[in-house]
C-alpha cells in the first residue's frame, strides 16, 4: 500500500539507503517460489527497520512473523556483536528457505528460529528484549502485545507493521472483517496503554513505533 503519490514515493526511495545485494536475491527467490510474496517487507521499509535497529543497538530482538526472513535480516543489522534475534513463524515449510539466507548473511549464528504458534512460544522464552517487531496474524496483535510487554526492557521498542491495514482503518467497518477490527483495537491499545508512548508512521502500510516507559 502506497499513500504518497508515485513520483514522490519514488523520490523517497531513490534518496534512501540502497537495498543490500543479498536481500535482492532473497526477494527474487521469494517471488519465484513462495506464495503471497507481497508479504515481504520490501527494500524501503527494510532500510527503515535496519536504521531503527542500528539506532537502538539491541542485545535481544523478538520478531513475530518471519515469512522468508527479509525483515529478520534487516533487523539483525543493528544487533550488538553478541546479540541474538529470536524469530517465530507458524509455517514450518519456510524454515529451510529462511535458514539458507540467514547463513549466507553472516548473521546466521545470531538468528534463532522458532516454528509454531507465537502465543505458545512467547511465554516459553525466558528472557527480555530490547526490540520487538510484530508482523504476524492481525487478530492476535493485541494478544501479542500483552504477552511481550512485561518481557520488554524499559526503553525498549515495539515495531508494529500493517497498522493502517490498506487504508481500511478509516473506512466503515464490515462486522465480518475480523482483521480490520483487530487492527483498530490494537491501534487504540497502543494509544491508550500508559506503559508505552507511541507514534504511528505512514510508512508503506503503516508502521507504529512504541517505546516502553
Amino acid at each position: 500500500m502506497f499513500f504518497l503519490p508515485e513520483k514522490l514515493d519514488h523520490y523517497v526511495v531513490e534518496h534512501s539507503e540502497q537495498e543490500p545485494q543479498l536481500l535482492q536475491e532473497l526477494t527474487r527467490e521469494t517471488y519465484q517460489k513462495i506464495l503471497q510474496p507481497i508479504m515481504l517487507s520490501g527494500p524501503y521499509q527494510g532500510r527503515v527497520l535496519s536504521m531503527i535497529s542500528k539506532l537502538v543497538r539491541p542485545k535481544t530482538i523478538l520478531e513475530l512473523g518471519t515469512f522468508t526472513g527479509y525483515a529478520t535480516l534487516c533487523l539483525a543489522e543493528g544487533l550488538q556483536k553478541d546479540g541474538k534475534i529470536h524469530t517465530i513463524d507458524i509455517n514450518e515449510e519456510l524454515h529451510d528457505f529462511q535458514r539458507k539466507y540467514f547463513d549466507k548473511s553472516g548473521f546466521g549464528e545470531q538468528i534463532i528460529q522458532h516454528t509454531g504458534s507465537a502465543l505458545d512460544i512467547i511465554p516459553s522464552l525466558d528472557m527480555s528484549f530490547d526490540l520487538v517487531f510484530i508482523d504476524a496474524d492481525k487478530p492476535n496483535y493485541s494478544n501479542y502485545f500483552h504477552l511481550i510487554i512485561d518481557k520488554l526492557n524499559p526503553g525498549g521498542i515495539i515495531l508494529s507493521d500493517n497498522v493502517l491495514w490498506h487504508g481500511k482503518v478509516v473506512e466503515p467497518l464490515n462486522d465480518k472483517d475480523k482483521s480490520t477490527k483487530a487492527v483498530l483495537d490494537y491501534n487504540t491499545l497502543l494509544k491508550t496503554d500508559k506503559r508505552v508512548e507511541t507514534v504511528l508512521l505512514p510508512i508503506r502500510d503503516g508502521l507504529t513505533i512504541s517505546r516502553k516507559k
